[in-house]
């Protein structure tokens, strides 16, 4: 056997892994949604890449329902993810974060039996600057089958998930997401056209290298997070571990980055926002899912973010995400104050 052909034994595209990977209760269904998100994905990496040549750079003039500017690109990487998926008989409802309420099938589609929840473009105030940026998005059963899709199939805690990934938009486009069976990365090869697995069974590595915080909103933070803090660059004693700072701004990035490596990301509360930035359904409880899944943990401060149930479509809370020990000392700070 010639090294051509031995290399070529070893691609692995995302289609075959689906398929070779799927979960025991996965049908046809569930197998060809996880593809149409990567279909999505390649569609959007394409305006991305082109961002600077084609129009799709800035402001559309409107605010979402979270009240940020909506960039060109969000509106393109939400209607192309809707899109993709309405008419294809495989979803009841879908929810983004881009709109107040949920996002129905067309009546002239059959009802399906998932659930996709998503944010079609995460960190795009970075759009203009060229700085990574990425998709979020899960995937529940439908709760009631009798009904044509409700509110009340988006409204699922964490560990109701049956897989859920991000997208992320950089130096090269990579895809990264998991059905409960470890995580799994993708990145795509521009020349083929199709991710090719490259990041087979993630894990938060020992030790961990980085965090990730915005410092400028440190002393709106409560004492114990102070603490936490000081405590994770080597200004608290004791067995602090000195990790190094690393924060981008797109929560894609940073939580990337951090899987890679080993390390925390937080978004914590505030005393005028004690429910923090992140959204919950779209993206703390769907990377949340992925850092069970590769060994980590993701808490609020006093409780497993796969715990709660949203009581809303667009709650928020606070996060905090990475190695497993990591977070779980985070807590410790936050309890004793």
């Amino acid at each position: 056997m010639t090294n051509d052909m031995k290399f070529t034994r070893k691609i692995v595209t995302i289609e075959r892994f689906i398929l070779e990977h799927q979960p025991d209760y996965a049908r046809g269904d569930f197998t060809n949604l996880l593809y149409d998100i990567a279909m999505a994905a390649k569609m959007i990496a394409n305006k991305t890449t082109r961002a600077g040549l084609a129009d799709i750079l800035g402001s559309v003039g409107n605010t979402n329902v979270q009240g940020e500017e909506q960039q060109r690109l969000d509106v393109y990487a939400d209607k192309t993810i809707y899109r993709l998926v309405d008419h294809t008989n495989r979803v009841c409802v879908m929810a983004s974060e881009e709109h107040e309420d949920i996002l129905e099938i067309p009546p002239e589609f059959q009802k399906g039996r998932y659930v996709l929840v998503y944010d079609p473009l995460d960190g795009s105030s970075n759009i203009d600057v060229n700085i990574s940026i990425g998709t979020i998005f899960g995937v529940f059963k439908c709760v009631d089958w009798a009904r044509r899709g409700r509110v009340e199939d988006c409204l699922q805690a964490g560990n109701q998930l049956l897989a859920a990934g991000y997208v992320l938009y950089g130096s090269s486009t990579m895809l990264v997401y998991s059905t409960g069976q470890g995580v799994h990365g993708f990145t795509l090869d521009p020349h083929i056209g199709e991710f090719l697995l490259s990041h087979p069974n993630i894990r938060f590595p020992e030790p961990p290298q980085y965090y990730s915080v915005n410092h400028g909103n440190f002393s709106k933070w409560s004492g114990g997070t102070q603490d936490f803090v000081r405590w994770l660059h080597g200004g608290y004693g004791g067995d602090d571990p000195q990790l190094s700072e690393r924060y981008i701004g797109s929560l894609v990035a940073d939580f990337h980055r951090n899987l890679l490596r080993g390390g925390v990301f937080l978004y914590p509360g505030e005393e005028n926002k004690p429910e923090g930035k992140i959204r919950l359904l779209y993206e703390a409880a769907p990377l949340a899912f992925l850092a069970q899944q590769a060994g980590g943990f993701a808490s609020n401060g006093t409780e497993n973010v796969m715990d709660i149930t949203p009581q809303n479509l667009h709650q928020r809370t606070p996060i905090i995400v990475g190695n497993r020990w990591l977070v779980q000392k985070a807590e410790e700070f936050i309890r004793q104050t």
